[in-house]
Protein backbone atom coordinates (compact mmCIF):
# COMPACT_ATOMS: atom_id res chain seq x y z
CA UNK A 1 0.00 0.00 0.00
CA UNK A 2 1.06 3.30 -1.47
CA UNK A 3 1.41 5.95 1.35
CA UNK A 4 3.10 9.25 2.24
CA UNK A 5 4.48 8.36 5.33
CA UNK A 6 6.39 5.53 4.17
CA UNK A 7 10.43 5.81 4.17
CA UNK A 8 12.35 4.03 1.59
CA UNK A 9 15.75 3.44 1.67
CA UNK A 10 18.09 1.20 -0.49
CA UNK A 11 19.85 -1.75 0.04
CA UNK A 12 23.12 0.17 1.38
CA UNK A 13 21.24 2.81 3.23
CA UNK A 14 19.53 -0.05 5.05
CA UNK A 15 22.60 -2.16 5.61
CA UNK A 16 24.30 1.23 7.16
CA UNK A 17 21.68 2.10 9.26
CA UNK A 18 21.84 -1.20 10.70
CA UNK A 19 25.43 -1.33 10.83
CA UNK A 20 25.53 1.68 12.51
CA UNK A 21 22.83 1.37 15.38
CA UNK A 22 23.67 -2.39 16.32
CA UNK A 23 27.13 -3.45 15.21
CA UNK A 24 25.31 -6.00 13.03
CA UNK A 25 24.66 -5.53 9.00
CA UNK A 26 22.38 -6.76 6.36
CA UNK A 27 21.31 -7.90 3.19
CA UNK A 28 17.69 -6.80 1.50
CA UNK A 29 16.04 -9.68 0.55
CA UNK A 30 12.61 -7.50 -0.53
CA UNK A 31 10.42 -4.82 0.71
CA UNK A 32 7.07 -6.02 2.06
CA UNK A 33 4.23 -3.92 0.53
CA UNK A 34 1.03 -4.95 2.79
CA UNK A 35 1.78 -2.26 5.06
CA UNK A 36 -0.52 1.04 5.07
CA UNK A 37 2.32 3.34 7.49
CA UNK A 38 5.90 1.64 8.47
CA UNK A 39 8.13 0.21 5.60
CA UNK A 40 8.79 -3.07 6.31
CA UNK A 41 11.97 -5.06 4.96
CA UNK A 42 12.69 -8.74 4.86
CA UNK A 43 16.27 -9.32 5.56
CA UNK A 44 19.11 -11.60 6.25
CA UNK A 45 21.12 -10.42 9.11
CA UNK A 46 25.17 -11.17 8.68
CA UNK A 47 25.11 -13.70 11.20
CA UNK A 48 22.49 -16.06 8.89
CA UNK A 49 19.55 -14.94 10.70
CA UNK A 50 16.26 -13.56 8.84
CA UNK A 51 14.72 -10.40 9.90
CA UNK A 52 12.34 -8.04 9.57
CA UNK A 53 13.48 -4.32 9.89
CA UNK A 54 10.42 -1.53 10.09
CA UNK A 55 11.20 2.25 9.36
CA UNK A 56 9.59 4.97 11.06
CA UNK A 57 7.85 7.55 8.43
CA UNK A 58 10.15 10.43 8.42
CA UNK A 59 10.95 13.03 10.91
CA UNK A 60 9.38 15.77 8.26
CA UNK A 61 6.49 13.50 7.35
CA UNK A 62 2.82 14.84 9.03
CA UNK A 63 1.19 12.08 11.21
CA UNK A 64 -1.94 11.92 13.08
CA UNK A 65 -1.38 13.02 16.74
CA UNK A 66 -2.25 9.43 18.01
CA UNK A 67 0.45 7.95 15.90
CA UNK A 68 3.26 10.29 17.52
CA UNK A 69 6.44 8.02 19.09
CA UNK A 70 4.15 4.42 18.04
CA UNK A 71 7.14 2.78 17.17
CA UNK A 72 8.13 3.19 21.12
CA UNK A 73 5.09 1.99 21.80
CA UNK A 74 5.67 -1.30 19.48
CA UNK A 75 8.85 -1.89 21.38
CA UNK A 76 7.20 -1.49 25.00
CA UNK A 77 4.42 -4.50 23.57
CA UNK A 78 7.38 -6.42 22.69
CA UNK A 79 9.03 -5.99 26.04
CA UNK A 80 5.74 -6.66 27.91
CA UNK A 81 4.95 -9.90 25.58
CA UNK A 82 8.58 -11.34 26.11
CA UNK A 83 7.57 -11.29 29.95
CA UNK A 84 4.74 -13.45 29.53
CA UNK A 85 5.11 -17.47 29.65
CA UNK A 86 6.66 -19.17 26.43
CA UNK A 87 4.63 -18.93 23.83
CA UNK A 88 1.49 -17.78 25.56
CA UNK A 89 0.81 -14.89 23.05
CA UNK A 90 2.57 -15.97 20.13
CA UNK A 91 4.58 -12.72 18.45
CA UNK A 92 8.22 -11.98 16.28
CA UNK A 93 11.30 -11.59 19.26
CA UNK A 94 12.43 -7.92 19.03
CA UNK A 95 15.89 -8.35 17.93
CA UNK A 96 17.21 -4.61 17.77
CA UNK A 97 15.87 -1.26 18.55
CA UNK A 98 17.09 2.28 17.00
CA UNK A 99 15.34 5.36 17.39
CA UNK A 100 13.78 4.68 13.84
CA UNK A 101 13.95 1.57 13.31
CA UNK A 102 13.08 -1.95 15.05
CA UNK A 103 14.20 -5.15 13.59
CA UNK A 104 12.09 -8.62 14.59
CA UNK A 105 12.20 -12.05 13.86
CA UNK A 106 10.35 -13.67 10.94
CA UNK A 107 7.58 -15.92 11.83
CA UNK A 108 6.65 -18.96 10.38
CA UNK A 109 3.36 -19.36 8.37
CA UNK A 110 1.04 -17.11 6.38
CA UNK A 111 -1.14 -13.97 7.09
CA UNK A 112 -4.43 -14.91 7.72
CA UNK A 113 -5.75 -13.02 4.70
CA UNK A 114 -4.14 -14.68 2.54
CA UNK A 115 -5.10 -18.42 3.83
CA UNK A 116 -8.57 -17.70 4.34
CA UNK A 117 -9.59 -18.45 0.89
CA UNK A 118 -8.51 -22.07 1.39
CA UNK A 119 -9.39 -22.88 4.85
CA UNK A 120 -11.71 -25.65 5.85
CA UNK A 121 -14.91 -24.29 7.55
CA UNK A 122 -13.78 -26.21 10.64
CA UNK A 123 -10.09 -25.17 10.46
CA UNK A 124 -11.24 -21.87 10.62
CA UNK A 125 -13.59 -22.59 13.70
CA UNK A 126 -10.43 -23.93 15.44
CA UNK A 127 -8.39 -20.93 14.86
CA UNK A 128 -11.44 -18.37 15.90
CA UNK A 129 -11.27 -20.40 18.87
CA UNK A 130 -7.34 -20.21 19.72
CA UNK A 131 -7.32 -16.53 18.77
CA UNK A 132 -9.89 -15.73 21.03
CA UNK A 133 -7.97 -17.69 23.76
CA UNK A 134 -4.62 -15.66 22.95
CA UNK A 135 -6.40 -12.52 23.12
CA UNK A 136 -7.44 -12.90 26.73
CA UNK A 137 -3.63 -13.73 27.38
CA UNK A 138 -2.83 -10.06 25.53
CA UNK A 139 -5.26 -9.07 27.84
CA UNK A 140 -3.74 -9.88 31.18
CA UNK A 141 -1.33 -7.13 30.72
CA UNK A 142 -2.16 -4.20 32.70
CA UNK A 143 -0.65 -0.72 32.31
CA UNK A 144 2.19 -0.33 34.89
CA UNK A 145 1.72 3.60 35.90
CA UNK A 146 -2.01 2.87 36.15
CA UNK A 147 -2.58 5.03 33.06
CA UNK A 148 -5.11 4.58 30.25
CA UNK A 149 -4.81 5.64 26.72
CA UNK A 150 -1.60 6.23 24.53
CA UNK A 151 1.19 5.07 26.17
CA UNK A 152 4.04 6.73 24.16
CA UNK A 153 4.32 9.87 25.64
CA UNK A 154 4.72 12.24 22.37
CA UNK A 155 0.96 11.40 21.83
CA UNK A 156 -0.20 13.16 25.32
CA UNK A 157 -3.04 11.15 25.04
CA UNK A 158 -3.39 9.18 28.65
CA UNK A 159 -5.57 10.22 31.29
CA UNK A 160 -6.45 8.45 34.71
CA UNK A 161 -9.69 7.19 33.72
CA UNK A 162 -11.19 5.79 30.84
CA UNK A 163 -13.45 8.04 29.52
CA UNK A 164 -11.34 11.01 30.22
CA UNK A 165 -8.93 9.16 27.91
CA UNK A 166 -11.52 7.54 24.88
CA UNK A 167 -12.65 11.47 24.74
CA UNK A 168 -9.30 13.00 24.24
CA UNK A 169 -8.54 10.05 21.95
CA UNK A 170 -11.67 11.34 19.67
CA UNK A 171 -10.47 14.99 20.24
CA UNK A 172 -7.53 14.52 18.97
CA UNK A 173 -8.40 12.95 15.44
CA UNK A 174 -11.29 15.72 15.29
CA UNK A 175 -8.56 17.85 15.66
CA UNK A 176 -6.57 16.60 12.56
CA UNK A 177 -9.44 16.90 11.26
CA UNK A 178 -9.38 20.15 10.95
CA UNK A 179 -5.79 20.36 10.27
CA UNK A 180 -5.88 18.34 7.29
CA UNK A 181 -9.48 20.29 6.41
CA UNK A 182 -10.50 16.53 6.10
CA UNK A 183 -14.44 16.02 5.39
CA UNK A 184 -16.10 13.63 7.81
CA UNK A 185 -19.16 13.51 6.01
CA UNK A 186 -20.74 13.96 9.87
CA UNK A 187 -20.66 17.40 12.24
CA UNK A 188 -17.74 17.36 14.77
CA UNK A 189 -20.21 18.28 17.26
CA UNK A 190 -22.29 14.78 16.93
CA UNK A 191 -19.49 12.96 17.21
CA UNK A 192 -18.93 14.50 20.64
CA UNK A 193 -22.68 14.11 21.61
CA UNK A 194 -22.40 10.59 20.51
CA UNK A 195 -19.15 10.05 22.95
CA UNK A 196 -20.24 12.37 25.30
CA UNK A 197 -23.88 10.21 25.68
CA UNK A 198 -21.76 6.92 26.43
CA UNK A 199 -19.69 8.17 29.20
CA UNK A 200 -21.33 5.83 32.00
CA UNK A 201 -20.57 3.40 29.84
CA UNK A 202 -17.38 4.17 29.76
CA UNK A 203 -17.42 4.67 32.99
CA UNK A 204 -17.70 0.57 33.70
CA UNK A 205 -14.21 0.19 32.40
CA UNK A 206 -11.93 0.24 35.88
CA UNK A 207 -8.54 -0.97 34.62
CA UNK A 208 -5.80 -0.49 31.86
CA UNK A 209 -5.65 -3.24 29.95
CA UNK A 210 -3.61 -3.57 26.91
CA UNK A 211 -5.44 -3.45 23.63
CA UNK A 212 -3.51 -4.10 20.11
CA UNK A 213 -6.47 -2.85 18.36
CA UNK A 214 -5.24 -4.02 15.21
CA UNK A 215 -6.07 -7.67 15.33
CA UNK A 216 -7.01 -7.97 11.49
CA UNK A 217 -6.26 -10.87 9.80
CA UNK A 218 -3.50 -9.41 7.67
CA UNK A 219 -1.63 -9.20 11.52
CA UNK A 220 -2.20 -12.61 12.13
CA UNK A 221 -0.25 -15.62 10.92
CA UNK A 222 -1.05 -18.90 10.84
CA UNK A 223 -0.10 -22.75 9.58
CA UNK A 224 -2.96 -23.90 8.30
CA UNK A 225 -2.05 -27.25 7.90
CA UNK A 226 -5.11 -29.58 7.96
CA UNK A 227 -3.14 -31.81 10.86
CA UNK A 228 -1.98 -29.30 12.90
CA UNK A 229 -3.42 -25.64 12.12
CA UNK A 230 -1.98 -23.15 14.83
CA UNK A 231 -1.33 -19.18 15.32
CA UNK A 232 2.23 -18.55 14.90
CA UNK A 233 1.93 -14.53 15.71
CA UNK A 234 0.56 -11.90 16.06
CA UNK A 235 2.41 -8.64 14.23
CA UNK A 236 1.83 -4.88 14.20
CA UNK A 237 1.61 -3.55 17.93
CA UNK A 238 2.11 -0.16 17.13
CA UNK A 239 -1.23 1.04 17.84
CA UNK A 240 -2.13 -0.48 20.85
CA UNK A 241 -3.46 1.33 23.91
CA UNK A 242 -4.59 1.27 27.68
CA UNK A 243 -7.91 0.57 27.54
CA UNK A 244 -10.97 -1.79 27.58
CA UNK A 245 -10.41 -4.98 26.53
CA UNK A 246 -13.83 -4.93 24.05
CA UNK A 247 -12.27 -2.54 22.19
CA UNK A 248 -10.34 -5.17 20.90
CA UNK A 249 -13.11 -7.03 18.78
CA UNK A 250 -13.66 -4.07 16.70
CA UNK A 251 -10.54 -5.13 14.66
CA UNK A 252 -11.73 -8.84 15.40
CA UNK A 253 -14.64 -8.65 13.76
CA UNK A 254 -13.21 -8.12 10.54
CA UNK A 255 -12.04 -11.57 10.25
CA UNK A 256 -15.03 -12.88 11.56
CA UNK A 257 -17.73 -13.52 14.09
CA UNK A 258 -17.51 -11.78 17.44
CA UNK A 259 -20.78 -12.19 19.11
CA UNK A 260 -21.93 -13.66 22.31
CA UNK A 261 -22.36 -17.42 20.69
CA UNK A 262 -18.84 -17.09 17.90
CA UNK A 263 -15.79 -19.36 18.09
CA UNK A 264 -13.87 -16.19 19.03
CA UNK A 265 -15.78 -15.47 22.21
CA UNK A 266 -15.53 -19.26 23.33
CA UNK A 267 -11.90 -19.13 22.81
CA UNK A 268 -11.46 -15.80 25.33
CA UNK A 269 -14.05 -16.90 27.91
CA UNK A 270 -11.99 -20.67 27.96
CA UNK A 271 -9.01 -18.92 28.32
CA UNK A 272 -10.28 -16.70 31.24
CA UNK A 273 -11.36 -13.82 29.58
CA UNK A 274 -14.47 -11.68 30.30
CA UNK A 275 -17.38 -10.78 27.97
CA UNK A 276 -20.74 -10.00 28.98
CA UNK A 277 -22.57 -8.25 25.94
CA UNK A 278 -24.69 -5.77 28.61
CA UNK A 279 -25.95 -2.82 27.05
CA UNK A 280 -22.93 -0.96 28.13
CA UNK A 281 -20.39 -2.82 26.61
CA UNK A 282 -22.57 -3.07 23.71
CA UNK A 283 -22.45 0.77 23.48
CA UNK A 284 -19.02 0.52 24.00
CA UNK A 285 -18.27 -1.37 21.42
CA UNK A 286 -20.18 1.05 18.79
CA UNK A 287 -18.45 3.76 19.77
CA UNK A 288 -15.31 1.94 19.82
CA UNK A 289 -16.25 1.09 16.15
CA UNK A 290 -16.72 4.80 16.04
CA UNK A 291 -13.36 5.65 16.54
CA UNK A 292 -11.92 3.54 14.09
CA UNK A 293 -14.07 4.78 11.42
CA UNK A 294 -12.98 8.39 12.79
CA UNK A 295 -9.73 6.79 12.31
CA UNK A 296 -10.07 5.27 8.62
CA UNK A 297 -11.36 8.92 7.51
CA UNK A 298 -8.69 11.28 9.11
CA UNK A 299 -5.89 8.99 8.46
CA UNK A 300 -6.44 10.04 4.33
CA UNK A 301 -5.24 13.31 4.31
CA UNK A 302 -1.85 12.91 6.03
CA UNK A 303 -0.89 9.58 4.03
CA UNK A 304 -2.17 11.03 0.36
CA UNK A 305 -5.09 8.68 -0.26
CA UNK A 306 -7.58 10.02 -1.86
CA UNK A 307 -10.90 8.36 -4.09
CA UNK A 308 -12.69 5.67 -3.65
CA UNK A 309 -10.44 5.19 -0.55
CA UNK A 310 -12.21 8.19 1.05
CA UNK A 311 -15.23 7.83 -0.12
CA UNK A 312 -15.30 4.20 1.76
CA UNK A 313 -14.39 5.45 4.95
CA UNK A 314 -16.70 8.42 4.95
CA UNK A 315 -19.30 5.93 4.38
CA UNK A 316 -17.93 3.25 6.92
CA UNK A 317 -18.21 6.20 9.73
CA UNK A 318 -21.57 7.19 8.52
CA UNK A 319 -22.66 3.69 9.30
CA UNK A 320 -20.79 3.70 12.76
CA UNK A 321 -22.94 7.00 13.49
CA UNK A 322 -25.89 5.31 12.71
CA UNK A 323 -25.56 2.29 14.87
CA UNK A 324 -24.89 4.15 17.71
CA UNK A 325 -27.81 6.90 17.24
CA UNK A 326 -29.81 3.62 16.92
CA UNK A 327 -29.00 2.79 20.66
CA UNK A 328 -30.60 5.39 21.51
Amino acid sequence: MQSLTKRRLSAAGLDALLREATGVGCRLEEELTDGWFNTAYRVRLDDGRAAVVKLAPPAEAPVLRYERGIMSTEALVYRRLAGLADGTVPTPELLYRGDDFLAVSVLAGTPWDKAAEHLAPATDAALRRELGAITARLHTLTAEDGRYGYPAPEAELSAADWRTAFTAMVDALLADAVRWNTDLGVPAAAIRTLVAAGGRALDEVTEPKLVHFDLWPGNIFVDDRADAPRITGLIDHERAFWGDPAAELVSLGVGGDIGPDSDLVAGYRAAGGRLDFSPGLRRRLALYGLYLGLILVVECGPRGYDGDRTDWARRHLGERVAELRALG
